[in-house]
């Protein structure tokens, strides 16, 4: 192919959900009001872990790292993605398209990395607890976290300068929701094999590689607590893992349906809703999670609204 009919373009336009003027302002306002629980919920957990003293363990300060994760993964699209709803030209430059996947790609990366870890810290806590506290050391916990962040963070750089070097064909109109890796690559008027080909490696070893410890994690857990034999050190066992369990499943599942065979992908639509799902939904039933089905943290939530309580009682005496 020639070089006449290639071009590089300066904005994208991302076509979004719908074009029915209603039904966008019916999305913002939901969009709207999931965002807004999603940044509260995960600041909460932030601030409840920093201020009990008796959630100061790994697997609070993992969490933390989570609320963060998912918070700006959240920020990354959903922003852009309410400020298109009520737009009429819905426009995104270059260079905040290319940071918007670089972002959205490195902090989802990130995640995946991060539920790995937390696995090993469930799998030390049940496996192994009367040495639970000499494995997992600060030291230890530090050096899992920073190397999630930087492994999301390497993958996702070197995908989007791949991807931002392709020839678009003054083909400049998105449509996705957000600057979704699968979504702008499809844009190139080149042969994109060897790019979907890299899509699926590193689904291979930033997904799958941690999806599989989490598995052997987990086999390692059951196996554990099936031989417990109380009935109530088995339930105490298994709510220690149960909130992690059901964002692993959340979080890989929705992953590894969109990304391990791009070829075979589903419809645009089911495209564009899974992406709502993990970039909206996961987000903020994260949070959520984790204060239902956690019994430590239900009860620093009760410490502190108590401690809140008798604060009002005293200040309107």
């Amino acid at each position: 192919m020639g070089t006449d009919n290639q071009t590089w373009v300066r904005e994208f336009i991302l076509l979004g959900l719908s074009s029915d003027w209603d039904t966008q302002v019916s999305l913002f306002v939901l969009f709207l009001l999931m965002y807004m629980v999603t940044v509260v919920g995960n600041f909460l957990i932030v601030l409840l872990i920093r201020l009990d003293s008796r959630l100061h363990t790994p697997m609070y300060f993992f969490l933390t790292n989570l609320s963060l994760v998912d918070v700006s993964y959240a920020t990354s699209i959903v922003p852009q993605i309410l400020a298109h709803f009520l737009a009429a030209h819905k426009a995104i430059p270059f260079v905040s398209c290319a940071a918007q996947l670089f972002f959205s790609l490195g902090l989802g990366g990130i995640e995946f990395v991060l539920l790995a870890v937390m696995a090993y810290d469930r799998y030390v806590a049940v496996c192994n607890p009367l040495r639970y506290s000499v494995i997992m050391h600060g030291g230890l916990c530090a050096r899992l976290a920073i190397t999630s962040w930087i492994s999301g963070s390497i993958n996702s750089l070197i995908h989007t300068a791949v991807t931002f070097q392709l020839p678009v064909c003054k083909n400049k109109y998105i449509d996705h929701i957000s600057c979704e890796i699968l979504a702008v690559v499809r844009l190139a008027c080149v042969d994109t094999s060897s790019n979907e080909i890299a899509i699926v490696v590193s689904s291979i070893v930033l997904l799958m590689t941690p999806f599989c410890l989490v598995l052997l994690s987990y086999i390692q857990i059951i196996s554990t607590i099936l031989k417990i034999q109380s009935t109530e050190g088995r339930k105490k066992a298994f709510h220690t893992c149960a909130s992690h369990l059901t964002v692993v499943v959340l979080c890989y599942g929705m992953a590894i349906f969109m990304y391990i065979q791009p070829r075979s992908s589903p419809s645009v639509l089911q495209e564009k809703l899974m992406s709502l799902f993990y970039a909206v939904l996961t987000p903020m039933l994260n949070p959520m999670i984790y204060s239902v089905r956690n019994k430590e943290v239900k009860g620093a939530w009760q410490k502190l609204l108590g401690q809140f309580s008798g604060l009002t009682s005293k200040l309107a005496t």
